[in-house]
């Protein structure tokens, strides 16, 4: 059986748009994504380290431990051996409370792709493959969130296109999930469970043509 790390925040966390509750794992993209998988064939688990808020490497100045580079090393070498690490970050990135743009926050997802590799894994085991995700791209933020995501959806142009240059510069995997879904109509950031389904399965899809 091999393993795979999804590492993000709420997007995959499978919190309900304008609440605070969270999806069932099977409703979630990576259950979904798991169930797929096995579906084509795969012998996988996967494994969740979704956190609300989580940022690519800037701390949330009224939370801790949003900082994703942080203790990231321990977690890969905690789950070693990993077939992959899918990384899904940056939506909090373009928060109100950060003056960001596209290049920055893209240069955090390198930042963690060159922490996965360099993390202090046991002698002898493999490396993981890495496949950096973009989120969808973040609407006119409503409802609940939209103080703390306010011109989000300005700040974060091009993000998609920055991120696809540091996979092609890393040698990672990239998969722009604006390909087949968006940003729920419901708070303009997350995923409605819908959403999840389509992902989820097109995730699959994907890591079954190019990893296994």
């Amino acid at each position: 059986m091999e393993e795979i790390l999804v590492y993000s925040d709420s997007l995959t966390w499978g919190i309900i748009p304008n609440t605070r509750n969270r999806l069932p794992y099977k409703k979630r993209w990576p259950g979904v994504f798991d169930a797929t998988l096995k579906e084509l064939g795969v012998d996988v688990r996967v494994i969740e380290n979704c956190l609300n808020g989580r940022r690519t490497v800037w701390p949330d100045p009224f939370k801790s431990g949003r900082d994703g580079s942080e203790h990231l090393a321990q977690t890969i070498e905690m789950h070693s051996p990993l077939k992959l690490v899918i990384i899904l970050l940056g939506s909090n990135d373009f928060q109100c409370t950060h003056d960001n743009n596209a290049w920055l926050s893209a240069q955090g997802i390198a930042k963690l792709i060159n922490t996965i590799r360099t993390a202090p894994i046991e002698p002898g085991m493999p490396v993981p493959q890495i496949m950096v995700v973009a989120p969808p791209k973040i609407i006119k933020p409503k409802g609940a969130i939209a103080n703390k995501f306010a011109n989000a959806e300005q700040r974060c142009v091009g993000f998609v296109q920055e991120l696809e240059a540091v996979a092609i510069e890393h040698s990672v995997l990239y998969f722009d999930s604006n390909t087949v879904t968006s940003a729920s109509e419901v708070d303009g950031i997350h995923l409605d469970e819908a959403q999840h389904e389509v992902l989820g399965k097109a995730i699959a899809h994907e890591i079954k043509q190019k990893v296994f």
